[in-house]
């Protein structure tokens, strides 16, 4: 009978907070692509955003019992344990690249590339030059910018998520656009909104 109706996600947040994995699973049916999406958005990168999906997923159900469903929906809670995911992950980064400076240097390895790794570099050169754009924004527009511009939030449950009005997620936005379009080149504007 669960396959038949599709539950609320009030519906199936009180199944997961009960231990219920099946619904969990239809969480993570629903949600996964959303919270992909939005990880290469903030970090550039297919490999880490599955990281961080993967992250994003084990903390939900770690602190099931914690969630903060925005008007019905589990999107925007979950939009943020992946930003956070996205610091832990820098964070580690940053670790690692020290270790590997105390190293010997290895040389590089010759490839053959499939148009799909093509793809997805230039995907991810592209987007690491958006994010360098992107990271010279005040931390509350970055923020207003991937969970309203890049992940599709809207203003009012940005404003809930985050613990501010709908008035200052619009204006952070609004500065926001205005920054990027005096810094972005026209080439990688179109098609980033």
């Amino acid at each position: 009978m669960r396959h038949q109706v599709r539950p609320s996600d009030e519906e199936l947040w009180s199944s997961i907070a009960a231990g219920d994995e099946w619904a969990f699973g239809q969480l993570f049916d629903r949600y996964s692509r959303p919270v992909y999406n939005h990880a290469f958005r903030l970090t550039g990168s297919w490999s880490t955003a599955e990281d961080v999906t993967q992250a994003t997923f084990l903390v939900a159900w770690r602190r099931r019992c914690d969630a903060r469903l925005v008007d019905g929906s589990a999107l925007p809670w979950l939009l943020v344990v992946a930003t956070n995911a996205v610091r832990s992950e820098w964070r580690s980064a940053r670790r690692w690249l020290a270790l590997l400076r105390r190293l010997p240097g290895q040389r590089p390895t010759d490839g053959d590339l499939a148009d799909e790794v093509s793809a997805r570099l230039d995907d991810e050169r592209r987007m690491t030059e958006v994010l360098a754009v992107v990271r010279r924004l005040p931390p509350a527009e970055r923020e207003a910018v991937a969970l309203c511009l890049w992940s599709g939030v809207s203003y009012p449950d940005a404003a809930a998520v985050l613990g501010i009005s709908e008035v200052a997620v619009r204006s952070r936005v609004s500065r926001a656009r205005s920054r990027l379009a005096r810094l972005l080149p026209k080439e990688i504007q179109e098609g980033t909104w």
